[in-house]
């Protein structure tokens, strides 16, 4: 089952409405973090609890109690005003001072077992400073495992922005559902690894989803006997501008391997074969787009005025079109061209980085990487096509508003080529007849977990090529399709 991902707004009108629930959200958020405390701690071991001036420290008080309750001795740091916490929250910290519990403002002087961070949560949207910001550097400095209560402190759940200093920890344990910064920009490199407890009120609302088998499991066939190349589609690839021919080579082998039934490269330098996939069909860039069934265009395609008059071509052939690299500059270069797209009929997929994506919205990157759901929604919208925006924790949007996070791939993925390996492998999938929406979340999911196969295997992530992802690529998706037969 898809896991659900709530931004902010969506959680509080959750919270809203069950704020008379019995046993109290507070309460069940407590008991839900003990648990995973107590997986965590040596036995005997006390941890150390971080409570902050608002109801996430309500939960580290409830958590505190359960605790102490269960044999433990946990030690409270609380630097906040009790008699200036939300009511529920100061109803937690009454009920941890009647269970015999104490509080105290510095850290205590020992090692501790575990780290239980309940400073802040999904309510914060300034800056840590001051003497918070001297606590989340104290807890990233133990020597210990770190749970975090929802998010980790100092991290922007909406956007996983830094908010000045954010807390590191080795798990997350979150509320209701996913939020969004756990999962992209630095959020993976702060929350460790994620348990998700709805705390018993799991609804229908759904902002967004994390990227996983199901959404393209129908498109995972397997291939007939009765089958010949045709039956698999023709890719054309439309790029390779002198030197940068190994971008539309590389997207061109992906595509080949991903099962594409032939694969034309459009060259703008004249190449007779590819020595290393003498399979691909080398052609001039402009006899590939009648001969394809699904384009990309952009792979080393430069920003030539030939390289437009392509774009042209590929923006108004009625074939599903990935725009990737080069294509997405020119795009933001040429805006009759970006109105030209967005009336396409065809199926359009965008793949920008995040400065690609600034380029054609006219911002800064800075202001996409400050949102990037929002990023990748505006986009879409505006272009009419799905979009991936590609970076850690990679965002999918569709121009209806629908939108996904995928959380496979690795630093490894940071790397020249890659990006073409991914276009290479979404134009394969459209020329199989994937529907776009399955085709984006498809490959992307696949990129990713084929960077984490190599990464287990220890092929990277230093050092990992884009060349390394494509076998891998292939033998991952024909182990899913087995897997989706039986």
């Amino acid at each position: 089952m898809l896991e659900t991902i709530l931004r902010a707004p969506s959680l509080r009108a959750i919270e809203l409405r069950f704020q008379a629930a019995e046993p109290p959200l507070m309460e069940r958020a407590g008991a839900a973090t003990a648990a995973v405390a107590r997986d965590m701690l040596p036995a005997g071991a006390a941890p150390l609890i971080f409570a902050g001036p608002g109801n996430n420290g309500g939960d580290a008080f409830v958590v505190a109690r359960l605790l102490k309750e269960a044999g433990s001795d946990p030690v409270v740091v609380f630097r906040g005003d009790a008699t200036s916490l939300p009511p529920d929250a100061r109803d937690a910290h009454a009920a941890w001072l009647r269970a015999g519990g104490a509080t105290q403002r510095e850290l205590p002087p020992q090692r501790c077992a575990l780290v239980v961070d309940g400073l802040f949560g999904i309510g914060l949207t300034r800056p840590l400073d001051g003497p918070y910001a001297e606590l989340v550097a104290a807890i990233n400095a133990c020597d210990c495992p770190v749970l975090a209560l929802d998010v980790p402190s100092g991290l922007d759940a909406e956007t996983g922005r830094v908010l000045g200093s954010a807390v590191r920890a080795t798990r997350t344990a979150s509320f209701i559902a996913l939020k969004p910064g756990l999962l992209t920009l630095d959020g993976p490199d702060h929350c460790g690894a994620i348990s998700v407890h709805d705390l018993g009120i799991a609804g229908d609302e759904r902002d967004g989803v994390r990227v996983d088998r199901s959404l393209f499991r129908t498109s995972l066939r397997a291939r007939p006997r009765n089958a010949h190349k045709g039956s698999f589609g023709s890719a054309g690839i439309l790029g390779g501008a002198p030197g940068m021919a190994g971008a539309a080579l590389l997207a061109g082998r992906a595509a080949l391997q991903l099962g594409a039934g032939r694969v034309y490269v459009g060259m703008l330098e004249r190449l007779a074969v590819d020595p290393a996939q003498p399979e691909l069909m080398l052609r001039s860039a402009d006899a590939v787009v009648p001969l394809a069934t699904a384009l990309a265009v952009g792979p080393g395609l430069g920003q030539s005025n030939v390289a437009v008059d392509l774009l042209r071509q590929a923006i108004a052939a009625p074939l599903p079109l990935v725009a990737d690299a080069d294509a997405i500059n020119l795009l933001a270069a040429h805006p009759v061209l970006q109105k030209h797209l967005a009336r396409r009929v065809a199926p359009t997929l965008l793949t920008p980085h995040p400065a690609e994506a600034a380029r054609l919205l006219g911002k800064t990157t800075a202001a996409i990487q400050a949102d990037r759901v929002a990023a990748a929604l505006e986009l879409a919208a505006r272009c009419r096509a799905d979009v991936v925006l590609k970076g850690c924790g990679s965002v999918i949007a569709a121009a209806d508003g629908r939108w996904a996070i995928n959380t496979t791939g690795n630093a490894g993925l940071a790397t020249a080529g890659s990006g073409d390996v991914l276009a290479g492998i979404l134009v394969a999938l459209l020329a199989q007849g994937w529907p776009a929406a399955a085709a984006l979340a498809g490959a992307v999911h696949l990129h990713g977990a084929a960077a984490d196969d190599l990464v287990a295997a220890g092929s990277g992530p230093l050092g990992l090529t884009a060349g390394e992802l494509i076998p891998a690529a292939r033998k991952l998706i024909n182990a899913w399709i087995a897997d989706a037969r039986n």
